[in-house]
């Protein structure tokens, strides 16, 4: 498996782990300096063999190799692709450093890979700048050392203005419309739901779950999971009605 990985193979890969349930998907090749499969697949920028990894029940998403590089780390000096994976994952340390000290965010900035940067200030993940001088973990000062400008000046305004630059990064990367994407999923599967449930013949009262989800979206949404269910958009729900008709809704699941 450790050189399907490597290699891109990512049919091979599939076809291990289903022959295979028990094989360990952590074995570290001591002959290529303790490199899990996961460490070359990051290194080699094969990201669809990270998520099939990342799935694995058994899975270490920090293990090290013998140089105390995490598949984080690993990626973020080789791969943005693997980089946005693990980042999405919270079981993944972003904070980790190799054996030298030097972080995930300085091998990504000597790499020159601002769009690895990019993405770990969208995903809301803490961020690590470093001492200001210090050599092992300056990022910004890493970044101007090699020439790497816009990271250097991403980073300061980030250092400044957090939030500000977060909200500018995610519209640049268009993570909003991922993110108005999967809540409109989210509302149509809530609402699907909640039809399946009314009209079936259940011993349960999942009324006070369904007000909880219900109630915490988007005013937005929340008409539009009750336009949805109610089979009509043309009545105009207020937004002091709205909570009563999403209470009325879930009155309706018993």
């Amino acid at each position: 498996m450790w050189e399907a990985a490597s290699n891109g193979g990512v049919e091979e890969v599939e076809g291990i782990l289903r022959k295979d349930p028990g094989v360990d998907p952590n074995w570290r090749n001591e002959g290529e300096y303790g490199r899990a499969a996961i460490h070359v697949a990051c290194e080699n920028d094969h990201g669809s063999i990270v998520s099939i990894l990342l799935a694995h029940p058994d899975i270490d998403v920090n293990l090290r190799n013998n140089g105390g590089w995490t598949p984080f780390l690993t990626a973020c000096a080789n791969s943005v692709s693997c980089a946005r994976l693990l980042l999405k994952d919270p079981r993944v340390d972003v904070m980790a450093r190799e054996r030298n000290s030097f972080s995930a965010l300085w091998w990504a900035l000597n790499g020159g890979n601002v769009d690895v940067i990019k993405w770990w200030i969208a995903s809301g993940r803490e961020i690590d700048l470093g001492t200001p001088g210090d050599h092992p973990t300056d990022a910004i000062g890493a970044a101007k050392k090699k020439g790497y400008l816009e990271a250097a000046t991403l980073l300061e305004r980030f250092k400044e203005h957090p939030e500000e630059t977060r909200y500018a990064t995610k519209v640049e990367l268009g993570c909003h419309s991922v993110l108005a994407a999967e809540m409109f999923a989210l509302v149509v599967f809530v609402s699907d739901e909640f039809l399946r449930i009314s009209q079936g013949n259940h011993s349960t009262r999942p009324a006070a779950r369904f007000f909880f989800v219900a109630a915490r979206l988007p005013l937005e949404l929340q008409m539009f999971m009750c336009h949805r269910v109610l089979g009509s958009a043309k009545e105009i729900i207020s937004g002091k009605d709205c909570e009563l008709a999403i209470k009325d809704l879930a009155k309706c699941l018993k």
